[in-house]
């Protein structure tokens, strides 16, 4: 499984080159790839038929117990060939859409590597690594989305897209690591045999909010579906990718995920059932406010992404049978109408329901193609649609709780996504003939080849369900349930109440269809519209101008370009912090017996205070340095009176240093200006007393407590034998503490070069000036 995702990545990162040297066959090259994948996968298929579990470990930061583990079960296999099968009709579909497209290049490399990420995520075992790649699909898909770098519409589609999934994102990586660290291992195979003690943790509560915060986000459930329309911006090819297979239901897989171990409580079912049934009712009448199909399409994709997330929050096996079914069934669907949407507004120049119509002489196998498609996502028999939309009825009928609001929500919500199949399969191909922008014909063939198979599997696993139930679909529930389950697929159970709901389903529907045209420009559809897509997408940019404001403020304040508020604003942080912590934690002792002192160090000690006094009152610059230099030969002074001569040598070195340098870059500065207001250097010194008192009071009271010698013992014992060195102060800064010293010797480098940079800037303004005047 590594060398098949590695290949991805790596031929991802070749892409460019690859396209140009074949030009308009790399499309159909690259493509053998995600095949050869699929294929792969494909041979894995009979053993997890067989209900086995296929497990490859590779250790990658050991030291952090962090692997790149892979499991693959009938879940992480039914993902993996929706990424590399669709993936494949992808890479042809985008070889044809974007023909001779500048960056097309570009956009080989950036699906490929969407691909790899997407693959990666449903086959991780390692929380960390599930992570990695859980974000990496988030970076490619904003390149995705923002393939269209120059228009303002995509870069903005894509940045919010990046900022609501990764805010989700890092709330999902806290989860993780709580999940990992309750249950005592980082290995989801292993995670799922804990549920008992993930449940009964008292982090569970806040493990699970976390882990729902990053997978609606990704899958765009209420309040964050907005995204999802918004990512419309991107190229068809994306869009039909993003949709049907990959991103958007990584959230979904990570819900089916961790079900059997963060499951079977209460609490899961109240919110991942709750808010997939409020985004379901809500998106499915969305989707009937516009006329743009990748926006009706986009809307009826969340609201299958929150059928979904409601059928695995249900938590029992029919709910999850239902939503094994969902995965596939609108995956193929979707794809399927995506490509059909693209081809449209490729070969008529509009994708706008309202200006499109009698296409289907034009387009024959695109209109067939989308025909087959929405038939099924209209949950027609005996399409594979129609088997999800009766198990859906079946398992809202017997959900344990809620089961009335859950029927009547589920059917309220296929009701409108019978009407918008409907609208993008009838209106465009048998609707009045009009004129489109560009004269309408068939799509070449890497742009119908997807479309008009997905389409048709959709009618071949409906019609014998017997193909995949026992080898894919039951799997694939039992790994959502966590047992093992068993249970076949059928077109027909009788006449019962799902059948008749199902009848009702589409006589609703169709009865919507019929009134859309006025329904969509009807003041109670704008109304809707603005509710429940432009408040929650209102309130995201609210907090993003919020935040852009609060940086520019924050700049203003802590970046105005004074060098004495940047200290100011470093003293104060320091007073607060460290004052706090240091009262709170340990509060103020000191030992006041001082024992006798001498005449010489009352003497040294008045001077250093005296100069620290002098340096602060004089206007003159020397004046200043003169000081502080005094300051820092009275320090060499104690140093030598309690018997540290290196370090009373370093001392006197540096400070002549400084003096010197100092003193040379104040010949060319200006004349100071005039003193400040006693408030503010009343200010200033009662924060420079504040901080030195805090200083003060921390040595006083570290010197109450008793001496340990155990370092000083351990740097004398190691010196020579370790470093060969008897000097134990030139051992420690040379050999223990290398790094530090280095850092150090770059430190006053630097500064030396900024002292250089100065000197010659100044003098080269005083030439100028000269000139000038």
């Amino acid at each position: 499984m590594l060398i098949a995702l590695l290949s991805i990545f790596i031929v991802g990162l070749i892409a460019p080159g690859l396209y140009s040297v074949l030009r308009e066959k790399t499309g159909w090259v690259l493509a053998i790839l995600p095949f050869s994948v699929f294929i792969y996968f494909l041979t894995l298929f009979p053993a997890i038929a067989d209900g086995e579990v296929i497990t490859q470990s590779t250790d990658w930061v050991p030291l952090f117990d962090v692997t790149l583990s892979f499991y693959l079960d009938g879940l992480s296999m039914l993902f993996a060939l929706l990424v590399t099968g669709i993936g494949t009709f992808i890479v042809l579909y985008g070889s044809g859409y974007l023909a001779g497209h500048e960056y097309i290049g570009r956009f080989f490399c950036t699906i490929l590597l969407f691909m790899g990420s997407m693959l990666g995520v449903v086959l991780a075992d390692n929380l960390i690594t599930l992570f990695v790649f859980w974000e990496l699909t988030s970076f490619t898909s904003y390149l995705l989305i923002g393939f269209s770098h120059d228009s303002a519409e995509s870069r903005n589609s894509a940045l919010q897209a990046l900022l609501v999934t990764g805010i989700g994102g890092l709330a999902l990586l806290a989860g993780l690591i709580l999940m990992g660290y309750t249950a005592g291992t980082f290995e989801m195979s292993e995670i799922l045999n804990s549920g008992d003690v993930l449940r009964e943790s008292p982090l569970y509560l806040g493990i699970l909010i976390l882990i729902l915060a990053g997978a609606f986000t990704k899958s765009a459930q209420f309040p964050f579906h907005f995204w999802l329309p918004g990512a419309m911006a991107a190229p068809t090819p994306v869009s039909a990718y993003l949709h049907s297979a990959t991103m958007v239901k990584a959230g979904v897989y990570l819900l089916a995920r961790v079900h059997p171990a963060m499951g079977d409580t209460d609490l899961w079912f109240y919110l991942v059932t709750g808010f997939g049934a409020a985004t379901l009712l809500i998106s499915a009448w969305l989707a009937l406010c516009y006329t743009d199909m990748k926006q009706i399409l986009a809307y009826t994709t969340v609201m299958v992404l929150a059928t979904l997330t409601m059928l695995i929050g249900m938590g029992f096996p029919l709910a999850h049978q239902a939503a094994a079914v969902y995965i596939l069934g609108h995956a193929l669907y979707k794809a399927s109408l995506f490509m059909v949407a693209g081809a449209i507004d490729h070969e008529a120049g509009t994708r706008d329901i309202a200006k499109l119509g009698g296409l289907r002489s034009l387009m024959p196998i695109s209109a067939v193609a989308a025909a087959l498609a929405a038939l099924s996502m209209a949950g027609i028999a005996p399409f594979f649609g129609f088997i999800g939309k009766e198990l859906l009825y079946e398992a809202a009928l017997e959900a344990p709780m809620w089961s009335t609001l859950l029927i009547s929500i589920a059917v309220l919500g296929n009701i409108a996504v019978v009407a918008a199949a409907g609208i993008v399969a009838i209106k465009p191909f048998y609707g009045p003939k009009v004129e489109t922008p560009k004269h309408a014909h068939e799509a070449p063939l890497s742009m119908w080849i997807g479309p008009i198979t997905l389409a048709s599997l959709g009618v071949v696993f409906g019609s014998l369900p017997f193909l995949i139930d026992s080898s894919l679909i039951v799997p694939t529930a039992s790994a959502i349930y966590g047992e093992t389950l068993d249970f076949y697929l059928s077109l027909w159970h009788g006449i019962n109440l799902p059948l008749i709901l199902s009848v009702v389903t589409l006589l609703g529907g169709i009865a919507v269809y019929k009134i859309w045209t006025g329904l969509q420009s009807s003041t109670p559809a704008g109304l809707y519209s603005t509710t429940f897509h432009d408040g929650p997408k209102g309130g995201y940019q609210f907090l993003v101008d919020g935040m852009l404001s609060t940086a520019g403020w924050q700049t203003r304040v802590l970046q105005n370009g004074m060098l004495r508020y940047y200290v100011l604003t470093i003293v104060v942080t320091m007073a607060v912090a460290i004052g706090y912590t240091f009262m709170s934690r340990a509060g103020f002792a000191w030992n006041n017996e001082l024992g006798s002192v001498e005449l010489y160090e009352w003497t040294l000690f008045a001077t250093i205070i005296a100069s620290a006094l002098i340096a602060v009152m004089v206007r003159s610059r020397l004046a200043i340095i003169v000081a502080l230099g005094v300051i820092g030969f009275g320090l060499a002074l104690i140093y030598l009176m309690y018997g540290a001569p290196d370090l009373a040598m370093t001392q006197v070195l540096v400070e002549t240093l400084t003096v010197i340098l100092v003193a040379l870059v104040l010949v060319h500065m200006p004349p100071l200006k005039k003193s400040e207001a006693a408030g503010s250097k009343f200010r200033d010194a009662v924060i420079a007393l504040t901080l030195g008192g805090i200083f003060t009071a921390m040595t006083l009271t570290a010197m109450t407590l008793p001496f340990d010698l155990f370092i000083s013992e351990q740097f004398a014992e190691w010196s020579y034998p370790a470093a060969h060195g008897r000097n134990i102060v030139n051992v420690i800064l040379v050999d223990f503490r290398a790094l530090d010293t280095m850092g150090e010797v770059v430190v006053v480098a630097v500064a030396g070069l900024a002292v250089y940079a100065l000197v010659k800037m100044n003098k080269k303004q005083s030439k100028n000036g000269g000139a000038e005047s």
